[in-house]
């Protein structure tokens, strides 16, 4: 049973749209309509602004230990309610509840993270230039916030902007995506339960690009944030011209994966298939293009196929599930056609490459190997379960394939030499490396790519600075 009633939350109150209208929730991995998601009208809109807007002096004018406190009652509540609100993000995006429990955890802890970094965020003193002068710089929030989340990582995507937001001081209004409202809404009641303040945080829903035109047209928020593709980053960087609004973008990418001839074999092939079907391959920093040393390169992509070919794929609620459904049939068209693709390039097909034949949207876990550069698949981000493997025989000849495309998010590098490492560290173009393992993402951390893959980092120091700004003052007596 889906344990949340979805509404919109303006100035404080749960309640629906005003006009009525409203979209069917489905559960991906049945087809079956879950809830009902109310749709904002462009009054709710306003009144969302409105609320945002009057409310943000007031929490400015809060100390960042009374803000603390509220943060950190959120994340128990957050804690207190993993269970729940786990069961609530496994129906609605379809990833095993394991998954599903991580995530929330970690939206607690990066909660508690950017309680405690709101505490520091410092100015400093420069000595003055004649005598009697005291010049000082101030850490202050920008504003009112306009935040868009996507679907891939319901409590993640929402919890560093909201939080990140409420910690410097600003309000926010957030709107996450249809497919996934209910995670949101959950948090919504955390920090509403923990004491925030009537229209420090807004939720709403409707048509994207309707929301995202209304909100970031008004001349009130000093901020947009946006988790989602790079094609609606660079729209939504466009509209946020016209008011000079401050952007943190996290965009698409298509990691590349550099496997050296002297890679700890079977410690990357297993954390490597792990990493690239979690969540279905519907991650933004999912290994997707698999540069393997010609030494290894076959024996590879055999291993990598027989353990796709293992895994059990079913509904999340259920504890054998290794791998959940894909978020909608769009998703299952799209990647097919990047595969069918590959294969009439001459790329082999070693597993998997169709859909499965059952209620939901589950796609098989598919290898190939040998896949051409002109294949659509190398240059598009697949952004589901599909590992293109390739073999390369240098250094400089690999570093320059994973540098092609004009994305650079995340990419992550096996080898047992520090010293090609670290130069493949340096060489790669992108926000975030991992070398010999793949967890590149912690409240404590800046995530966030370079490029075509984004514009400013969430989480770590860099996340709260995001959603600060500086003013200067200079005195004299």
């Amino acid at each position: 049973m889906y344990e949340e009633k979805i509404e919109l939350l303006i100035d404080g109150t749960f309640r629906q749209g005003s006009e009525g209208k409203s979209q069917p929730l489905l559960n991906p991995a049945t087809g079956e309509e879950i809830a009902t998601v109310p749709h904002a009208s462009p009054a709710d809109l306003d009144a969302a602004l409105a609320a945002a807007d009057r409310a943000f002096p007031l929490w400015k004018a809060e100390t960042p230990l009374a803000r603390y406190k509220i943060l950190m009652k959120a994340a128990d509540l957050i804690d207190q309610r993993l269970e729940t609100i786990a069961r609530v993000l496994t129906m609605e995006n379809g990833k095993p509840l394991a998954e599903a429990r991580g995530e929330i955890a970690f939206s607690a802890e990066a909660t508690r993270f950017y309680a405690e970094e709101g505490k520091r965020s410092y100015g400093r003193i420069v000595p003055g230039r004649v005598p009697g002068q005291r010049q000082m710089v101030h850490k202050e929030p920008v504003g009112v916030v306009v935040a868009f989340a996507a679907w891939n990582f319901p409590a993640s995507n929402v919890i560093r902007k909201v939080a990140g937001a409420l910690a410097a001081g600003c309000t926010i209004i957030l709107k996450t995506a249809e497919e996934t409202p209910g995670t949101a809404v959950a948090f919504a009641r955390c920090f509403q339960d923990a004491g925030l303040p009537k229209g420090a945080l807004n939720l709403v829903f409707g048509v994207p690009s309707e929301v995202s035109a209304h909100l970031i047209a008004s001349p009130i928020p000093k901020k947009v944030s946006l988790t989602g593709s790079t094609a609606v980053g660079k729209l939504l960087m466009k509209l946020s011209a016209d008011t000079l609004k401050r952007t943190t973008m996290e965009l698409g990418g298509h990691s590349p994966v550099l496997i050296f001839g002297d890679a700890d074999f079977d410690l990357t092939l297993n954390t490597l298939v792990a990493t690239k079907f979690r969540n279905a391959g519907q991650v933004c920093t999912s290994p997707t293009r698999f540069f393997v040393h010609e030494s290894l390169a076959d024996r590879f992509a055999k291993g990598m196929a027989e353990k796709a070919a293992a895994l059990r794929l079913g509904n999340g609620l259920e504890a054998e599930t290794q791998m959940g459904p894909m978020i909608a049939p769009r998703r299952c068209e799209a990647v097919h056609a990047l595969v069918t693709d590959a294969v009439d390039k001459g790329a082999d097909l070693l597993t998997g490459g169709h859909k499965l034949n059952r209620p939901g949207n589950f796609y098989a876990p598919t290898v190939l190997h040998n896949v051409p550069e002109n294949a659509r698949i190398m240059s598009e981000e697949p952004f589901g379960p599909i590992a293109s493997i390739v073999a390369f025989k240098g250094f400089d000849e690999v570093i320059e394939r994973a540098n092609a495309l004009p994305y650079g998010l995340a990419s992550f590098v096996f080898t047992r030499d520090g010293a090609t490492a670290r130069n493949a560290e340096m060489a790669l173009n992108a926000g975030m490396v991992g070398v010999n393992h793949t967890v590149i993402s912690t409240p404590e951390t800046p995530f966030g790519g370079v490029n075509e893959s984004g514009w400013g980092s969430e989480s770590g120091t860099e996340g709260l600075e995001a959603f600060l700004r500086t003013k200067f003052v200079s005195e004299l007596f």
